[in-house]
């Protein structure tokens, strides 16, 4: 006859008990798992293979054996099942196994770091709406793709200016290219400092300034990388040492001579004429007055209307006409339409033919220094009524133009009027407010 509770033993210890209910027939197990609390467990029968005895003499051998499966309760049990399917179920669909462990110790660690105001599942959704995924892509690939976003630039509806000249984008290509000649197997995500150092080591006999213009290139060409998800936004390849600019010497600057101007102004045909007269007269630069038209020059009395158009720096200004200058466009007066309809490169040819003809040298951007040397030494070194007329910054005339000429040298410059009009020009004021 069994006495109740049945104790069951293991190595002479008590480690679960079997109670018989009262009133009607049932049995339960009673046990504590080492480091847990207490557990019970119902059973309809004793013995047999689903009977409390059973349950019991198994609970008492996991716990004598260590076994933390006994701490489970029936409900523990079946959600630890559930955790093992899915995560077999993760493992077959993603290639990636996954412990429990890891999967709760990772999951607990991003909750405390969300607190309470976010959950995981909006964590990463947000996550992933903004994370981009770096594209492997070749660099001579990205490289002409980049080419052909700067090449669309160049084109714009009549009568308005494009966004990048075509000489700009022709040596943004020239100078690309030759990074890419050089890394062309490479994809764009897999190039390092290093690259850059040895590319840009490699161009040691160039002048610093041409050096300076291919880092502005690949600085350019590397962001915009970014932006496509061609190269990851960590990249750091501008920390490579030799993309750091280099500082620039100033150079002597270069002017044509009022004798000069004067040969060009009264040789120069019809359709050269203008230009020149503008350029040295005015400060004008090269392309700006090649974008002119007659409108511009005379729509302002007194002064040639610079629109943001037709700016380098696409900010009006409004340049004065000097006397001379008044003179030497007066046989335009009611002319209309561009003053050029050739190219750039049209302009330079005719304009190397008449200096050769005439014996002068040619210098580059010399009738636009001669205009800030001589307007700045005219003006008792007023760098800022200089620069105001020029479209340039008061340091950078204060930097290139000073102490290059003198006052009489500048008269002289600004009175190289028609040969019928020389009688009409005395001399220039001096700007409002300029130094005495």
């Amino acid at each position: 006859m069994i006495k109740w509770p049945k104790k069951v033993k293991r190595h002479g210890k008590v480690l679960a008990k079997i109670y018989r209910s009262t009133g009607r027939r049932g049995y339960r197990v009673g046990w504590q798992p080492a480091g847990g609390r207490r557990q019970m467990k119902s059973f309809a029968t004793y013995g047999g293979t689903k009977g409390a005895l059973q349950f019991a003499e198994a609970v008492v051998k996991e716990i004598a054996t260590g076994s933390d499966t006994a701490r489970l309760t029936s409900k523990q049990a079946r959600a630890a099942l559930a955790i093992f399917d899915a995560l077999d179920a993760f493992h077959r669909k993603t290639g990636r196994a996954i412990s429990a462990l890891q999967a709760v110790t990772e999951y607990l660690d991003a909750a405390r770091k969300l607190g309470e105001q976010h959950t995981l599942s909006a964590a990463v959704t947000g996550f992933l709406a903004n994370a981009a995924t770096v594209r492997r892509v070749t660099v001579s690939t990205a490289a002409e793709e980049f080419l052909a976003a700067c090449a669309a630039k160049t084109h714009a509806p009549e009568g308005k200016r494009p966004q990048l000249s075509r000489t700009y984008a022709y040596m943004t290509g020239h100078f690309l290219r030759r990074f890419t000649n050089t890394f062309s197997g490479y994809a764009v995500c897999d190039l390092t400092r290093d690259n850059l150092d040895l590319f840009l080591g490699a161009l040691a006999k160039l002048s610093p300034k041409t050096r300076n213009h291919y880092r502005a290139t690949l600085k350019m060409f590397l962001g915009w990388a970014v932006k496509k998800d061609y190269l990851s936004v960590t990249h750091r390849l501008l920390d490579a040492p030799a993309m750091k600019p280099e500082p620039l010497t100033a150079g002597d600057t270069d002017y044509y001579r009022p004798a000069e101007l004067r040969l060009m102004l009264d040789h120069a045909d019809d359709e050269l004429r203008p230009i020149i007269a503008l350029c040295g007269l005015a400060g004008l630069r090269l392309q700006e007055s090649l974008r002119l038209t007659w409108e511009d020059v005379f729509r302002r009395r007194g002064h040639v209307d610079i629109t943001p158009a037709k700016s380098k720096t696409r900010s009006r200004r409004l340049v004065e006409i000097v006397p001379a200058l008044a003179e030497r466009l007066r046989p335009w007066h009611q002319r209309t339409g561009p003053l050029w309809s050739q190219s750039v490169d049209r302009y330079m040819e005719r304009s190397i033919e008449l200096r050769e003809s005439l014996g002068i040298p040619t210098r580059r951007n010399g009738l636009r220094h001669a205009f800030c040397t001589y307007h700045y030494a005219l003006h008792k070194g007023n760098e800022h009524y200089t620069a105001q007329q020029a479209g340039n910054s008061p340091a950078m005339i204060h930097a290139h133009y000073k102490g290059l000429a003198t006052e009489e040298e500048a008269k002289e410059w600004f009175a190289v009027c028609p040969p019928d009009a020389a009688q009409n020009i005395v001399s220039l004021p001096l700007a409002a407010g300029g130094a005495a």
